[in-house]
């Protein structure tokens, strides 16, 4: 039997890391570091600086990193996706036949909280319907978007009013969701809220949150949205990656 825990590490603050991450870590026999290219590699160095500093001395944890297949952007998105996902189960069922034959404890990090828009468990469900003998825990973590509204000292949602969470592509084909005073924004790809009315709309905006070079903008959208283009240009430039995430409001939060 493994067992997988998926444990969600925050957006890269040490300090964001719960206790109980900290335990699932050191009770795992392999903790297993994703690559992402080398255009992200700070975020592979983060991880090793967090098994570093948050694993016992005592520790036997064998710590092995992997190249993580690549998405094929020319497919449809949906079935692209699958296509990567079964991919990504391969190379997990791989690593633990290798690394674990007789059975023992995975430790995956997983950026930010696996329930939130983030693929692991919808990946480890892959290797149960499988037949494997996995079984699935999840240490829950930090998101970005408490982050973001930690940083800028807001709550999420307007009094009594309802929240949605989308992504930059719902957005510019839907428009702004019905019945939600706030929307927060997540995986844009770069500059959504452009396609919505700028009067009359607020927003709150993060790039590389909980990191050292994490950046903040915020105000009425028809004030700040050409600098936050141009500061999401720049930053991207800069670093070869970002992610970031946004709220948007008919009012101030506050």
């Amino acid at each position: 039997m493994i067992t997988l825990s998926l444990i969600g590490i925050g957006t890269g603050n040490p300090d964001h890391v719960t206790l109980a991450a900290v335990r699932a870590l050191n009770s795992a026999d392999v903790i297993l570091l994703p690559r992402k290219g080398e255009a992200k590699s700070d975020l592979l160095d983060l991880r090793r600086l967090l098994c570093e500093q948050l694993l016992d001395s005592a520790t036997q944890a064998n710590i092995v990193e992997f190249d993580l297949p690549t998405r094929d952007a020319k497919c449809a998105y949906l079935s692209a996706v699958d296509d990567w996902h079964s991919a990504i189960a391969r190379v997990w069922a791989q690593l633990m036949d290798k690394h674990l034959p007789n059975g023992g404890r995975v430790g995956m990090l997983v950026w930010g909280d696996p329930s939130l828009y983030d693929s692991s468990l919808r990946i480890a469900k892959r290797l149960t319907d499988s037949g494997r003998a996995v079984e699935v825990k999840v240490v829950p973590g930090i998101t970005s978007l408490q982050v973001l509204t930690a940083e800028h000292k807001i709550p999420l949602n307007a009094l009594a009013e309802p929240v949605q969470i989308t992504t930059g592509r719902r957005l510019r084909e839907r428009g702004w969701p019905s019945d939600a005073a706030t929307v927060a924004v997540m995986l844009d790809s770069g500059g959504a809220f452009t396609t919505l009315p700028q009067e009359d709309t607020y927003i709150w905006w993060g790039a590389y949150l909980g990191m050292d070079k994490q950046c903040l903008i915020k105000g009425p959208l028809s004030e700040v949205n050409d600098e936050i283009i141009e500061r999401r240009a720049a930053l991207r430039e800069a670093h070869g990656w970002i992610m970031d995430i946004y709220m948007l409001a008919k009012h101030p939060l506050l």
